[in-house]
């Protein structure tokens, strides 16, 4: 238990630093956060479920992670086209909008699960 945490803790931090790397290299800016976060922390987890469960597995949780993503792109999607509609609103809007998408991202990332991962 504990040299699993080591090992996700090392490759983790490796990964991250590797991805925020590629980030700063790239304009604008805000995508050095973006490569530093999601996708070290993903490579890091397949690479332990490679390790630990074999392919067949790590292949699932491949999978999932990108209907997840797929999911959180319709979701932000939603989300923004709400905002810009209604730009200039009172500050509540925000808040309202990303609580009324939660349900389009739950539809779009089971449906995805039931078509694609059962």
């Amino acid at each position: 238990m504990l040299g699993e945490l080591l090992v996700r803790f090392v490759l983790g931090g490796l990964i991250v630093s590797a991805f925020a790397f590629v980030g700063d290299l790239l304009k604008p800016k805000s995508f050095s956060g973006i490569f530093g976060a999601a996708p070290s922390v993903a490579l890091a987890t397949l690479g332990l479920a490679l390790a630990k469960e074999g392919g067949e597995y790590a292949g699932l949780e491949g999978r999932s992670m990108v209907a997840g993503a797929v999911a959180l792109f319709v979701y932000s999607q939603a989300v923004s086209r709400a905002l810009l509609r209604r730009e200039g609103q009172a500050p509540t809007a925000a808040p309202v909008a990303a609580a009324a998408s939660w349900l389009l991202w739950l539809v779009v990332a089971f449906s995805l699960w039931g078509l694609f991962l059962r």
